[in-house]
C-alpha cells in the first residue's frame, strides 16, 4: 500500500507502551502542524497493534514515536513489524525520546528513519520528515 503523493504530510505521533509523560511530544505534535502537516497525537499509553491500526486509519506518512520508558528494543520492532505485515513499506517511522546512544544502530537496521535524542531541535525534525519525503 503506498501513501506517498499526499498534498499535505500527514503524521502520527503515538506515546507506545506505559510512558506517563507527554509533553515532548506534545511539543513536537505543536511544531510539525506549525510547518503545515497534518498531525494526529494518538495519546499515551498505546500498544503496538494500536498504532498501527491507527497508521492504516488515518492513512499515514510519518509515524513518529515517543519513547521514555526504555522499552524502544521491544516496542519499535513489533511495531515495525506489524507495519510491514500492513504492506505499509513507505511509512516513514522515526523514534524521539531517551534512546541510549549504543541501541540507535540497531534501531536504524530494522527500519527506524531517524532517532532523535533529548535536545533534537523541532527544526531538525521538520527537516528531517520533509527531507525524507520529497
Amino acid at each position: 500500500m503506498s501513501l506517498a503523493g499526499s498534498e499535505q504530510t500527514r503524521v502520527l505521533i503515538a506515546k507506545p507502551g506505559l510512558d506517563g509523560h507527554d509533553r515532548g511530544a506534545k511539543v513536537v505534535v505543536r511544531a510539525l502542524r506549525d510547518a503545515g502537516m497534518d498531525v494526529v497525537y494518538t495519546g499515551l499509553h498505546q500498544t503496538p497493534e494500536e498504532i498501527v491500526e491507527a497508521v492504516v486509519e488515518e492513512a499515514a506518512q510519518v509515524v513518529g514515536l515517543s519513547i521514555l520508558s526504555g522499552a524502544h528494543m521491544t516496542l519499535v520492532p513489533r511495531i515495525l513489524e506489524l507495519i510491514r505485515e500492513q504492506s505499509l513499506d513507505d511509512v516513514l517511522v522515526v523514534v524521539g525520546g531517551t534512546i541510549p546512544t549504543e541501541d540507535i544502530p540497531e534501531l536504524r537496521r530494522l527500519g527506524v528513519g531517524r532517532v532523535f535524542t533529548p535536545g533534537a531541535s523541532t527544526e531538525a525534525i521538520v527537516e528531517f520528515i520533509r527531507g525524507a519525503l520529497a
